[in-house]
């Protein structure tokens, strides 16, 4: 049913009282009209949202068009609004980001839409088991290497279902809409909170779908700008490393010695590289990367890496080239960047000793099984895990000490910070800008209380 009898009210402004202070903040702004007497709404939460869509009906009205009366839109924003669903809209978006981006980024991508999209639906009715349909999008529908490879049928099946009930991507403008979408990206498949990191990665891949949508013209304003007055709140997000993961030097070093004792061979090839995330504070990645020609290994003394590629461990699925292994430039640095660590002589005999037993490969590569391949992180958590076991005590193995390769590079930063070492300094060898160096690394000065509390002592007295 059509109708041109259309009426138009003045944008209400929505506020909400504190009930603490009794003060009162905007909280979002509704357009308001009706089409043939029935009253229509629709809520923003930025006015210049609301303004333009109310711009637009008034317009819509001037030029003599129909609206209908069930949806209250006239014909132009009904097509538009059925032009693209959230689910279409997700796939162009992992297309758009997709070659200019990483393996482990193509991962995150498809991680954070699949947990947005599949809230995002008209309704539950005939859905496929959750399990399924989260395979579906994550493995396909949103990965553009396979997503023309053939599927299991109930894969079929249960993207079709999808394609049939997924949301408008105009219906996004809606607080609602968007309150349920950034709900999923705070909660872990069994229902309870993710990991706030977690939810802030998922958060930035939303809202960029988001703005890639305001480009194409989908969504006349980002629903997530302003975004500070809504009754959902985010978890809060806590960046700093956990001082319980840090090791102190005595236990790193036992720690590094039993690592040599795991495995017949394994043990040996693998002590140089976890050496290389503590003494010179290498992510696990920049260590499986590392090149003979990257080390500078004088006799006495230190020495220097220096290094520009990493290996980064994604999966055959996520890799142009098929591989497991992706190379690719140092993080958070432009391409063909290098980065110069020195490294103690401690560091300098561990990989003098490793290059005259096992050499390089014909790339250079200096760590590698015995059969010539790139080491999955899944091996180098195994044998960390032996390692603990005889190097700690039984509370320390129930504890969060060392437990991760990545604790051996946050031991390598604190250990510098400890021992005085100038933050900028620190953050050019660990490839950190200073403001992250603090901000990662602010509870893990830990080791010399006693040598701060006698200084305290001696200004007391």
């Amino acid at each position: 049913m059509k109708s041109y009898d259309v009426r138009f009210w003045t944008i209400k402004t929505n506020r909400k009282r504190n009930p603490k202070t009794g003060k009162t903040k905007v909280v979002s702004h509704t357009v308001r009209w009706t089409v043939a007497g029935r009253e229509k709404s629709k809520t923003y939460q930025n006015k210049p949202g609301a303004e333009n869509f109310l711009s637009d009906l008034r317009q819509a009205a001037k030029d003599n068009e129909a609206f209908d009366i069930d949806s209250g839109l006239p014909d132009s924003l009904a097509r538009d609004k059925a032009a693209a669903t959230w689910y279409e809209h997700a796939v162009s978006y992992v297309d758009h980001k997709w070659a200019g981006s990483s393996a482990k980024q193509r991962i995150s991508i498809a991680e954070a839409l699949t947990a947005v999209t599949v809230v995002l639906v008209k309704s539950q009715r005939g859905a496929p088991e959750a399990a399924v349909l989260r395979r579906a999008l994550r493995k396909w529908a949103f990965n553009a290497a396979r997503r023309d490879e053939p599927k299991p049928q109930e894969v079929e099946a249960a993207l079709r279902w999808l394609a049939r009930n997924s949301v408008p991507v105009a219906s996004l403008e809606e607080s609602r809409m968007v309150s349920r979408a950034l709900d999923a990206c705070s909660r872990k498949l069994d229902g309870k909170s993710a990991a706030p990191e977690y939810y802030r990665r998922r958060r930035r891949v939303f809202a960029g779908a988001l703005k890639y949508g305001v480009r194409l013209g989908r969504l006349r304003a980002n629903p997530l700008d302003g975004r500070d007055a809504d009754d959902w709140k985010p978890p809060a997000v806590v960046s700093a490393v956990d001082r319980r993961r840090v090791a102190n030097a005595k236990q790193m070093r036992a720690l590094l010695a039993q690592v040599r004792r795991v495995g017949r061979t394994q043990g040996p090839r693998l002590v140089a590289l976890y050496g290389c995330m503590y003494y010179a504070m290498l992510r696990p990645q920049e260590a499986i990367a590392l090149q003979e020609k990257s080390c500078e290994l004088p006799e006495e003394g230190w020495g220097v890496l220096d290094f520009e590629a990493v290996h980064s461990a994604a999966g055959r699925d996520w890799t142009d080239d098929g591989e497991v292994h992706e190379d690719r430039g140092l993080k958070g640095r432009a391409a063909d960047t290098r980065r110069r660590v020195p490294i103690p002589p401690e560091l300098v005999k561990l990989l003098r000793e490793h290059i005259d037993t096992y050499g390089a490969d014909e790339e250079g590569r200096l760590f590698r099984t015995y059969k010539g391949a790139k080491y999955h992180p899944s091996t180098l958590w195994r044998v960390l895990q032996d390692a603990r076991k005889e190097a700690f005590t039984a509370a320390q193995v129930g504890s969060p000490l060392a437990r991760k390769p990545y604790d051996f590079r946050h031991a390598g930063v604190s250990l510098r910070l400890n021992a005085g070492t100038p933050p900028a300094l620190v953050a050019e060898w660990a490839g950190h800008s200073v403001e992250v160096l603090y901000r990662v690394y602010a509870h893990c000065l830990d080791g010399d209380d006693d040598r701060w509390f006698g200084r305290i002592d001696d200004e007391l007295k």
